[in-house]
């Protein structure tokens, strides 16, 4: 049976098929992408595997996670997409809009994109879950705007079971029109079921100025970054002024953010085709070990994962 619409409407099936029905939801330690052979030897449960589809023959890519952590606690950080997690094993706790959301098996979790988070261990036992980023178009078709969604994590076992199976397809290398089927079903009905319209937005704050001004600075410059004094004294404002305002605006404080800028410019260099250490130079990182902490602490993946992953989706 499909999973149903608020309208009346059924989506098609999502339970997998051929190869993908076999698709493990934790990823054999042996073959994970991510983590070097001495780590997996350590902890087996700490890995992560980084997946990019097209949707749609020469459609724009979807990018996947699938990840399973005793330990690994992400840094504050935001996406440019929607952030779709779904629940397998565990209980993951994710600090998300000032309060502590949680997810279990069969739970989705929906973060907007631009909001910061975090997500680590809420139990002994860890915690596994398979993530989608899409672009807010994706989520917004057939509707005037993106959803909003008021309550972050979503109790519909049914659409979590389908998000889930599209999720192991995909992972495995699902026909790309198959996908571009069924996948706008799947995101309307999460957005139709438990989206709402984007509530009104307060107007600009001083403290959203200031972070404005701060965050051009800081991307302008990304390999020699000013310091606090300098960022604060056209502003009028003292160092702690300025820190005050950032971290109210954004939820980070500026070196925090700027690390995070680095892993997104270095994104876009690694599915250039540069490697980790390259990557790491033009963006400003100290060097490439620099880079790959910063990259699991806001991907749960290593550089070298990400381009593998990323490459592999232009063959």
């Amino acid at each position: 049976m499909g999973v149903g619409t608020d309208d009346g409407g059924l989506l098609p099936e999502a339970a997998p098929r051929g190869d993908a029905a076999h698709a493990t939801d934790v990823p054999d330690p042996a073959a994970t992408i991510g983590t070097d052979s001495r780590r997996r030897r350590r902890n087996p449960r700490e890995h992560a595997v980084w997946t990019r589809t097209p949707l749609g023959p020469g459609g724009p890519a979807l990018d996947l996670l699938t990840a399973r952590f005793d330990r690994h606690r992400y840094a504050p950080h935001c996406h440019e997409e929607f952030s779709v997690g779904i629940g397998v094993s565990g209980h993951e706790v994710i600090d998300y809009r000032g309060g502590t959301l949680h997810l279990g098996p069969g739970s989705i979790v929906v973060l907007a994109p631009g909001e910061v988070h975090t997500g680590g261990p809420g139990a002994s036992e860890g915690y596994a879950y398979r993530a989608m980023y899409p672009a807010a178009h994706l989520l917004a078709e057939g509707t005037a705007t993106p959803p909003y969604f008021r309550d972050p994590v979503v109790n519909d076992p049914e659409l979590a079971a389908a998000l889930r199976a599209a999720h192991a397809e995909l992972s495995v290398g699902a026909d790309p029109l198959e996908v571009e089927s069924r996948l706008p079903w799947l995101f309307a009905a999460l957005a139709r079921r438990h989206g709402t319209a984007v509530p009104s937005r307060a107007p600009v704050s001083g403290a959203d100025r200031i972070a404005r001004v701060v965050r051009e600075s800081l991307a302008d410059g990304l390999l020699a970054p000013p310091s606090l004094a300098d960022l604060a004294a056209p502003l009028g404002l003292s160092r702690y002024q300025l820190l005050r305002a950032f971290r109210t605006s954004t939820g980070l404080p500026p070196y925090a953010w700027l690390a995070q800028y680095r892993v997104t410019r270095a994104r876009a260099h690694l599915e250039a085709g540069r490697t980790p250490a390259q990557a790491a130079a033009l963006v400003g990182f100290a060097d490439q070990a620099h880079l790959t902490r910063w990259f699991r602490r806001v991907l749960g993946v290593t550089p070298a994962a990400y381009r593998n992953s990323v490459q592999d989706a232009r063959r």
